[in-house]
């Protein structure tokens, strides 16, 4: 686990450039190799079904991408003309009170779905170490927030899984049945 001292993370929001970050730089190149290899080896083993997976993958990926955004603009108090970093109030509604980080998974997916479509080692391999990356990025991400946000971030991770679905889908059909 990667724990960082509040005084690290103060600077990390205010002084943080993309620019500066070797981890997103180096999982930005490797998940990147799966989308140029969807266009040098598309269906490399012929396995349509693969293919067919992977399209719906992406639609998939798109749509949890962007009904998070949404919810993280709408509910997230971030100051007029300040990045979405810079949010004031926990988001925990919506697709976020399903999964903890819906825009992660959605590019994990979208990555996946990519491997799946070309099927080359070149993509399995990048796009694995990649998301191993990427998850690096996701447990520095909730130090952040445990920091920003306290006791009401700690109790939402004991609630809201990290990137299964799964528990989300089924707390909430349970609440659904409950409220009947």
């Amino acid at each position: 686990m990667i724990f960082l001292k509040v005084s690290d993370l103060d600077s990390t929001y205010s002084d943080y450039s993309w620019k500066r970050d070797p981890l997103l730089w180096a999982y930005s190149v490797l998940m990147l190799i799966p989308i140029v290899m969807v266009f040098i080896a598309y269906n490399y083993y012929q396995l349509n079904f693969c293919v067919y997976v992977g399209w719906a993958l992406i639609v998939f990926s798109i749509v949890l991408i962007l009904l998070a955004g949404h919810e993280f603009m709408m509910k997230g108090g971030a100051p007029e003309g300040e990045s979405l970093v810079h949010t004031t109030v926990l988001v925990d509604s919506g697709v976020y009170a399903v999964v903890r980080h819906p825009q992660y998974l959605g590019f994990i997916l979208f990555v996946f779905a990519l491997v799946l479509m070309s099927q080359h080692w070149l993509s399995v391999f990048s796009g694995v170490m990649g998301s191993a990356l990427f998850y690096k990025d996701i447990l520095r991400e909730e130090q952040m927030s445990i920091v920003k946000f306290g006791d009401d971030y700690k109790r939402y991770m004991q609630r809201v899984s990290r990137l299964n679905p799964l528990p989300g889908i089924i707390r909430l059909l349970s609440k659904k049945k409950e409220n009947k």
